[in-house]
């Protein structure tokens, strides 16, 4: 064997990036797994804590081959389709290319972005790592949308489909230097690109499959408080590395967007509290609330968190905690909101709260806030103007409508198209055997065996701990329906 030594490069590479690259990448990773899986797995009536776990594993597989094989290149790699609107970005999707030579090596870049971002300084893959953990957390927070219906069949189907039609061009549009990015539209970590589409296609999921069993409507506590709490707690940390992660630097911008992500979410769980505490009908405050309202301002301080000051922290926080609350005890119950069994809620807490925060970029955004203020990269910083520090005009609150139209719109079509065209296939629903059993009929499991049983679940003895009285569990208030947040 025959060993060939390449000297290592010393330009265009700092190890410093790298290592904070890779381990935001990480914290990113662990808010899918274990963070959502165990969240939504103690969210759930315990006869779907499998099913949901497992859905929640393989989504996360699925999305990393599909980003690999042609995915990553869609939404970060040159353009496939140009547009030449003047002033937009060039085009709306990349061109779908393999992420595995050796060229993951080289140093990394987004072709749209060359010039007018300072140079990455880590490797292509560590660019391909970081932004996959985001695209697999997306389907992952919808999923949180079709709990307790869903067949798992085409739930592998759906995913690939969905990453390859629906994120990538979400992601390309605002992240890697297309149309919406040239507009001047800004997204800081996945307000719109993540959040927003994932509350869309939850609740446009929702509709298409139809309503989780009646009892399971009216008897949908969580079978696990202290797990929820868990995966809770592993988000708000992770985020650290969702927000932080986003200026691709370890410098000043990283620093202030985790202390406003901190600061956002402390205010928006308290906000959420006290609102339960005064307003609510049972007028308690609630661990479920207190995770609602964490996961309001975790996910509205996501599109701006590098662009705000900490006075903006606070204020996109506790304004996006009411206008949630509001929409999750009132408007929940109008209109066809009314109509759509979303399971956990990922339309309001994800959907309602990223549409609010990209929203609020244009009224609270600090021009004095800059990303990229550090070492030599200081000459490349760039900022955002919004209504409230002098930019006398409304235009980037303007483009921030348009984005979040632009992404509503596709996602939402996308999504249903992608669910009518599976179902010429697979059944989208479970049938209502499963529907009444749910993980022993699914996947001859369950999450609380007896002890007292053989630890055979496909024993007929089992099969009795499995029937649907043994996982009811007491029934939520009215006030309470969706049943958890997402």
């Amino acid at each position: 064997m025959h060993l060939t030594y390449i000297p290592y490069p010393t330009t265009g590479y700092s190890s410093g990036d790298a290592a904070w690259q890779l381990t935001a990448a990480t914290l990113v990773g662990l808010m899918s797994l274990p963070g959502l899986a165990v969240l939504y797995g103690g969210l759930v009536q315990k006869k779907w804590a499998v099913n949901t776990m497992l859905m929640a594993f393989s989504a996360f597989s699925l999305v990393l081959i599909v980003w690999a094989l042609w995915a990553f290149n869609m939404g970060f790699g040159s353009p496939w389709i140009k547009t030449t609107v003047a002033g937009s970005g060039s085009g709306f999707v990349g061109v779908p290319r393999t992420s595995l030579g050796a060229g993951q090596e080289s140093q990394a870049s987004i072709p749209l972005l060359s010039g007018l971002m300072p140079p990455f300084n880590f490797s292509e893959s560590a660019l391909f790592y970081f932004q996959f953990v985001f695209a697999a957390i997306t389907p992952l927070l919808w999923l949180g949308s079709v709990i307790g219906r869903m067949s798992f069949k085409a739930w592998l189907i759906v995913v690939p489909l969905w990453t390859t039609i629906v994120y990538t061009v979400d992601a390309f549009m605002l992240w890697g230097g297309g149309f919406w990015a040239g507009m001047g539209a800004v997204d800081y970590s996945g307000g719109y690109v993540i959040h927003l589409s994932a509350g869309t296609a939850g609740f446009v999921a929702a509709a298409v499959i139809g309503p989780r069993l009646k009892k399971d409507r009216e008897h949908g506590a969580p079978n696990n408080l202290l797990l929820c709490a868990t995966g809770a707690g592993i988000l708000w940390l992770g985020w650290n590395g969702f927000n932080g992660g986003d200026p691709y630097f370890a410098g000043a911008d990283a620093a202030l967007a985790v202390v406003n992500t901190n600061l956002a979410t402390a205010v928006a769980l308290m906000t959420w509290l006290l609102m339960d505490l005064f307003f609510s009908p049972a007028k308690k405050p609630t661990l479920l609330g207190a995770i609602n309202g964490m996961i309001v301002g975790l996910v509205t301080i996501t599109p701006s968190a590098g662009y705000l000051n900490g006075l903006g922290a606070i204020a996109v926080g506790a304004i996006t905690s009411v206008v949630v609350w509001l929409s999750w005890y009132k408007l929940s119950k109008k209109w066809f909101f009314a109509k759509v069994d979303d399971t956990l809620g990922v339309v309001y807490t994800h959907g309602i709260a990223g549409l609010c925060g990209g929203l609020l970029v244009g009224i609270f955004a600090d021009p004095n806030v800059l990303v990229y203020l550090a070492g030599d990269s200081k000459s490349s910083a760039v900022s955002v103007t919004g209504l409230l520090y002098g930019s006398h005009t409304w235009h980037q609150l303007e483009v921030q409508a348009g984005a979040a139209l632009t992404v509503i719109g596709w996602t939402a079509l996308c999504t249903f198209l992608i669910l009518k065209f599976v179902g010429l296939f697979v059944k989208l629903r479970l049938t209502d055997e499963q529907l009444e059993t749910g993980d022993l009929a699914i996947h001859d499991e369950v999450v609380y065996p007896s002890d007292t049983l053989s630890t055979s679940v496909s024993e007929p003895a089992l099969a009795g701990a499995a029937a649907p009285a043994a996982h009811a569990a007491e029934p939520v208030a009215e006030a309470e329906v969706p049943a958890a947040e997402s």
